[in-house]
């Protein structure tokens, strides 16, 4: 009988150690696998933090329509040239000539016109300003559009504005400037574009912060005047 029952044993005892090894064998399987979608899920929580940091990073910087430092071209004609001379159809009846403003520090803002509510804000914006604008050493502001002047008159009248803004619809002194080249509607418009020109005509300092690929529309005024005052050149 004990001889008959050993080889029972050694197999019950096998079948009891197989088990075990199956256990111990899917045990480790379930690690791995929680291994596995752990480590996933952190590549995966790292790739969406990379991408929401992106995404953060272009709307903090261009969603807004502000710019960063720095980040405006300078067209021609530039710093050190003579502003080339102009006379408009002004919102403010009659027309205004750039050689009327002679003797007095004059900062021409171009911008798009009826279509961009934003621009107008700049100018509203400027005039509640008028402190640090002055202080800055800037005279006077002007205005100019490629947008028919009737329009514009009405448009400046709806937005209760001071400021003169100069109707240019066949682009003369837009191209002459070569403010059209910034803007997002193609040459057709203006971009967003601030030139200073001095008491006797020469240009002191000049940002075309309308150009490709942000477009900006809108910059505070408070970024207008540091540029200016870092970047002028009387």
């Amino acid at each position: 009988m004990g001889a008959e029952s050993r080889p029972r044993a050694t197999g019950a005892t096998n079948k009891t150690a197989r088990r075990e090894r199956a256990i111990q064998t899917r045990e480790q399987e379930q690690r791995q696998h929680r291994r596995r979608r752990l480590r996933n899920a952190a590549v995966l929580a790292a790739l969406l933090l990379a991408v929401v940091a992106g995404l953060y990073a272009v709307f903090d910087r261009s969603g807004s329509g502000q710019p960063s430092a720095k980040d405006y071209e300078v067209g021609s004609p530039g710093v050190g040239q003579t502003a080339p001379g102009f006379s408009l159809a002004s919102s403010d009846g009659g027309n205004t000539s750039l050689a009327a403003l002679k003797g007095k520090t004059v900062l021409l803002y171009f911008q798009e016109g009826l279509t961009c509510q934003p621009c107008w804000d700049q100018i509203r914006d400027l005039e509640k300003s008028a402190a640090e604008v002055k202080a800055a050493g800037i005279d006077q502001i002007v205005s100019v559009t490629t947008d028919p002047a009737d329009l514009v008159a009405r448009k400046v009248k709806d937005e209760a504005l001071k400021t003169p803004v100069l109707s240019d619809p066949d682009l003369k002194v837009s191209t002459a400037y070569q403010t059209n080249e910034y803007g997002m509607m193609g040459t057709s418009r203006n971009g967003h574009s601030f030139v200073l020109v001095g008491p006797d005509g020469q240009i002191q300092w000049r940002a075309d912060y309308g150009g490709a690929p942000k477009y900006t529309m809108y910059v505070p005024v408070d970024r207008i005047l540091t540029d200016l005052n870092s970047g002028r050149q009387a």
